[in-house]
């Protein structure tokens, strides 16, 4: 018997839930922008997702221990965010690195990619309705 929901559905799903995180940080970001000694953070999860979707064809992969990096079947419900201070930061003179125009700029984008994942699912989710409804 073949899942409902598909590879597809569930990285989406996970995208979903890492862009909700990043939008989380980086709206922490701008609200600390006058904030002295503040360190912006930042956010990597696509790297992570790639390697859990099996891209670069690992399939045979697993992994022996919770620390190892989520790879093959099952492991896109795993992928984990990495979130760290932002190396690329310039320290200001109270000690805040905060960007706060590439912060703008990274909100939107992010934005952007969430409503696109947003709008695969429901395409997705249309296509079973329209298959369990018979086209009706």
């Amino acid at each position: 018997m073949s899942q409902l929901f598909d590879k597809t559905t569930s990285a989406l799903g996970t995208a979903l839930n890492m862009r909700l995180l990043k939008q989380n940080m980086i709206s922490s970001n701008i609200a600390n922008a006058e904030t002295p000694g503040y360190h912006a953070k930042k956010m990597d999860f696509e790297e992570a997702l790639g390697r859990a979707l099996d891209i670069d064809g690992l399939r045979g992969m697993s992994t022996s221990s919770g620390d190892h990096f989520a790879v093959g079947a099952g492991s896109v419900s795993k992928v984990r965010a990495d979130i760290y201070e932002n190396p690329e930061g310039a320290i200001n003179n109270d000690g805040n690195t905060v960007d706060l125009e590439r912060e703008m700029s990274s909100l939107t984008e992010n934005s952007i990619m969430y409503k696109a994942a947003l709008q695969l699912i429901n395409k997705k989710l249309a296509a079973i309705r329209y298959a369990a409804t018979e086209g009706r």
